[in-house]
């Protein structure tokens, strides 16, 4: 079989056709649809009426998947499987949330960029999210091109962040939001982990800026300067020639490259309509500082 794919924008997110992934998978298929993956870095299937076992069994073709972060809410019930993470605005009973409830303010961080998991010592791969019921309007997925971005730096700056490491965490970026509600169970679940800021993808060779809202120091520069780069990189990647927005329909299925992208929601009438997206994070094999080989000096 030879899929098809047609690209959205540019750069990258190109369109699958022909694949139904409700249907055992095959290694002559996955090579196809990896190859795609690699080109461009995330890849869109329509009409995809997944269950979440299928779902989960595509996922596990790029990699063993990440259990659900646990964030100690006082309601610990889930509405999904502990290997899929609800992106949605509803409680386990299929209800829409409180307008109380600080999974709401949390989910909030969603609308800044950022890179699923770069919080957990060993980051994500790619992300696999399923659209099962969208809004009427609102709540589009905006991605970013990591590649061409750092791509379009100058030769300057590129050298300014070679090998420079930064800290990430869950924390920092929700905070931002204004979101202070993690228990000490959740902190201490989720320290400070170390990433490079310039990755190398080993299949394509490929470098791209790594970085993403939970990033709020870079190693070894003083707060306020390492802040300040961060920022001035996430706005430089986030130009609208590095960017393209996906309107969903149900049933659309995208799995992206963590390694190489940012995304960010969109805001929708939360409390009202429904969303209910439901993601599988695929893991990756290493911490990146570990995979680069580098040594970080305070």
């Amino acid at each position: 079989m030879t899929i098809t794919t047609t690209r959205h924008h540019a750069l990258f997110f190109g369109e699958v056709e022909g694949v139904d992934l409700a249907r055992p998978m095959t290694d002559t298929l996955f090579a196809e649809i990896e190859a795609a993956f690699h080109e461009h870095a995330i890849l869109l299937f329509r009409g995809q009426r997944v269950t979440d076992a299928q779902h989960v069994a595509f996922s596990e073709w790029f990699g063993p998947v990440f259990t659900a972060t646990k964030y100690s809410w006082k309601d610990e019930k889930r509405r999904l499987r502990d290997d899929m993470a609800d992106i949605s605005n509803l409680d386990h009973d299929g209800g829409l949330l409180p307008t109380d409830d600080p999974r709401r303010d949390h989910a909030r961080g969603n609308q800044l960029w950022h890179t699923d998991n770069t919080f957990k010592h060993v980051p994500s791969r790619c992300s696999v999210l399923a659209a099962h019921t969208i809004p009427a309007t609102g709540g589009n997925t905006q991605f970013a091109d990591m590649r061409a971005a750092y791509d379009a730096l100058s030769e300057a700056k590129k050298e300014e962040i070679d090998g420079l490491i930064l800290e990430h965490c869950i924390t920092y970026s929700r905070e931002r939001m204004g979101f202070t509600g993690f228990t000490d169970a959740a902190r201490a679940e989720l320290p400070p982990v170390r990433q490079v800021l310039v990755r190398e993808n080993p299949a394509t060779g490929r470098k791209s800026l790594y970085i993403a809202a939970h990033a709020g120091r870079v190693i070894g520069w003083p707060d306020k300067e390492g802040r300040a780069l961060i920022d001035e990189l996430i706005a430089f990647a986030t130009q609208p020639q590095f960017v393209h927005e996906h309107v969903w329909r149900d049933g659309d299925l995208i799995v992206w490259d963590n390694r190489c992208t940012m995304h960010r929601v969109t805001p929708f009438n939360e409390m009202q309509d429904v969303r209910d997206l439901r993601r599988v994070t695929v893991s990756d094999e290493i911490n990146s500082v570990e995979r680069a080989g580098l040594v970080a000096a305070e």
